[in-house]
């Protein structure tokens, strides 16, 4: 198949203690039901010249690309605190594809059997959490924010055995790379330092080549990737995005948004929203998102401990330092993004009264948390009786008061709420009408909200119905799927 695959398997290369060599378990009747042409061209692939019973047999993994190397990653992870050696129990990587742009892509299977990881999993992913998958990754994609990408869709014409029989999938997932905090702490803890030494070598060649000549790598490491994360989830923060599992072996080195397990979008405004089914403690709830992203980078810092500086003592100082950094620069990037949904394009001391103010106003009423920014921009969704709340009638003359004095054109102001402030996101109710459609072989609503989803900032026709808030809210729960 001529399809413009170049492989080049830089991880494939590492020690046999980083991955295990193993391929895809074969399906039995393979059916391509998504595949994303905008990124298959990003990626240089073609697709065009292949049958589609092909590209379900390619995607399913039972036929291999020409350079493929396929193994399953090996790392380790603190789940909702508590430490685990883990490993890609039901995913492989094919291998490494650059693009004409010299971009290195991982190419992965989601879904795709057993792998010695598995810990007594089946290795297997239904239909339902890929095509969630595949939604949400594109949608925050289209939010410009980072993240993994899905480009293809599966049915592998199997049975999954669940709480019931599910139709079986796999998720082809694009990656610039599936190395994760995770992965860190799986070699620290084999306590092999020349291993760790070749894990961080590898990371700053892949990804930060332009620290090889800092004066001391780790530490300089350490500072960027928690630069990357603060504004992760400072994004994820200005959408309403809640991850779900936050855990340290869903951190990516890189700075993507990875694994869309029980993730979901905030409807009404309240900081201890929790959506996932098996966060009982509210452990990854969307106020919580910040602390835990300190966590985990604080679990990063200790892998690095080793390499920082031969003296103990002095390296954990050392990291410590960049990790007591956090919070200023976490509260500074979100005071900015705040003003930025807003329309304050410089944050004054008295700015974050008029944040918090707001904040504390939509918790109180449960006024849904993007239609509200909508309405400050003239985007009305629907006619809300909450917005003629006096409180609210009063704040807002406050922040009028406050944009004159910044800008007196209502034109920079707006074209700066409109940057930051989607118009419309993957809501609940929607995204599990799609995805009950899909499973009874209707994919036209998941197409038709996927299409809506590519254009988050733009007021596009017949879109009113995806703007209204579920009113499921505070029972709704989503799963991982596994």
């Amino acid at each position: 198949m001529d399809i413009n695959w170049n492989f080049d398997n830089s991880y494939a290369r590492l020690p046999s203690s980083f991955k295990e060599n193993i391929k895809p378990v074969i399906v039995k009747k393979p059916e391509l039901l998504l595949l994303n042409e905008k990124l298959a061209d990003d990626l240089d692939l073609d697709f065009s010249n292949i049958e589609r019973k092909k590209l379900a047999e390619l995607f399913a993994g039972n036929i291999l690309p020409n350079g493929s190397d396929t193994i399953a990653q090996a790392y380790a992870g603190h789940q909702f605190g508590h430490f685990t050696m883990l490993g890609d129990g039901r995913a492989v990587l094919i291998g490494e594809h650059i693009n004409k742009k010299q971009e290195r892509y991982d190419i992965q299977f989601k879904g795709s059997g057993r792998t010695s990881f598995s810990r007594n999993g089946d290795g297997r992913a239904v239909l339902g959490p890929m095509l969630r998958e595949y939604l949400i990754s594109e949608a925050i994609n289209a939010l410009n924010i980072p993240t993994t990408r899905s480009l293809a869709v599966v049915k592998t014409g199997e049975q999954v055995v669940r709480e019931n029989l599910l139709p079986g999938a796999i998720l082809t997932r694009v990656a610039s790379s599936h190395l994760r905090v995770g992965t860190f702490q799986y070699v620290a803890a084999r306590q092999n330092k020349d291993e760790l030494k070749i894990l961080f070598d590898y990371v700053v060649n892949r990804h930060y080549p332009e620290i090889i000549g800092s004066k001391n790598r780790p530490i300089e490491l350490l500072k960027i990737v928690l630069d990357k994360q603060i504004n992760l989830v400072i994004d994820w923060m200005r959408i309403g995005f809640i991850h779900g599992v936050m855990n340290t072996d869903n951190m990516s080195i890189s700075g993507e948004t990875i694994d869309y397990g029980p993730c979901a979008f905030m409807d009404i405004y309240d900081p201890k929203t929790v959506f996932s089914s098996i966060d009982k403690m509210g452990r990854y709830a969307y106020c919580n998102q910040p602390m835990i992203t300190k966590w985990n980078l604080a679990r990063f810092a200790e892998c690095l401990i080793p390499l920082i500086d031969s003296d103990q003592n002095k390296a954990i100082n050392l990291a410590t330092k960049e990790i007591n950094s956090f919070d200023k620069k976490y509260e500074e990037k979100w005071l900015k993004m705040m003003g930025n949904k807003l329309g304050l394009s410089v944050i004054k001391d008295q700015d974050k009264s008029l944040i918090l103010d707001l904040l504390t106003w939509m918790h109180q009423k449960k006024a849904d948390y993007t239609n509200t920014f909508c309405y400050l921009m003239d985007e009305e969704v629907q006619k809300e009786k909450i917005y003629d709340d006096n409180n609210f009638i009063t704040w807002k003359k406050r922040w009028k008061e406050r944009l004159k004095k910044s800008d007196k054109s209502s034109i920079n102001y707006l074209r700066l709420m409109k940057k930051f402030n989607p118009i419309v996101i993957p809501r609940n109710n929607k995204v599990e009408e799609a995805l009950r459609a899909a499973e009874e072989n209707n994919i036209d609503p998941f197409n038709k909200l996927l299409k809506i989803l590519k254009n988050p900032y733009v007021n596009q026709k017949e879109i009113k119905e995806y703007q209204i808030p579920s009113n499921t809210n505070e029972n709704y729960q989503t799963f991982c799927g596994t």
